[in-house]
């Protein structure tokens, strides 16, 4: 079945700098758009950034030159570099793919930015 497991996140001064990972099974990795959400507390759930199969990356204005999306399909795995962190980038980040009729997600990894 379809599994995508993050990891990476953490607490973080402002301007500081993590890399969250989404190691990602159970289908075709390759030919799939990646994306990373994001959802802080009482607010809704954000796209951040996504990926085509190609390696070709878009982003939300709010982290464009900070945040940078790449993947590995030899690992199966989807990264997220965030650098010259802020607080409001405090939040649940989330992996998603679609495929098909249906949206996957992993479990969350909690990013923390706070002096």
């Amino acid at each position: 079945q379809v599994q995508l497991v993050e990891s990476g996140g953490g607490l973080v001064h402002p301007g500081g700098s993590l890399r969250l990972s989404c190691a990602a099974s159970g289908f075709t990795f390759t030919t799939y758009v990646m994306r990373w959400y994001r959802q802080a507390p009482g607010k809704e759930r954000e796209l951040v950034a996504h990926i085509s199969a190609g390696g070709s990356g878009n982003y939300a204005d709010s982290v464009k030159g900070r945040f940078t999306i790449s993947r590995d399909n030899a690992k199966n795995t989807v990264y997220l570099q965030m650098n010259n962190l802020k607080p409001e980038d405090t939040a649940v980040y989330y992996c998603n793919t679609h495929l098909g009729l249906f949206d996957y997600w992993g479990q969350g990894t909690q990013v923390t930015v706070s002096s």
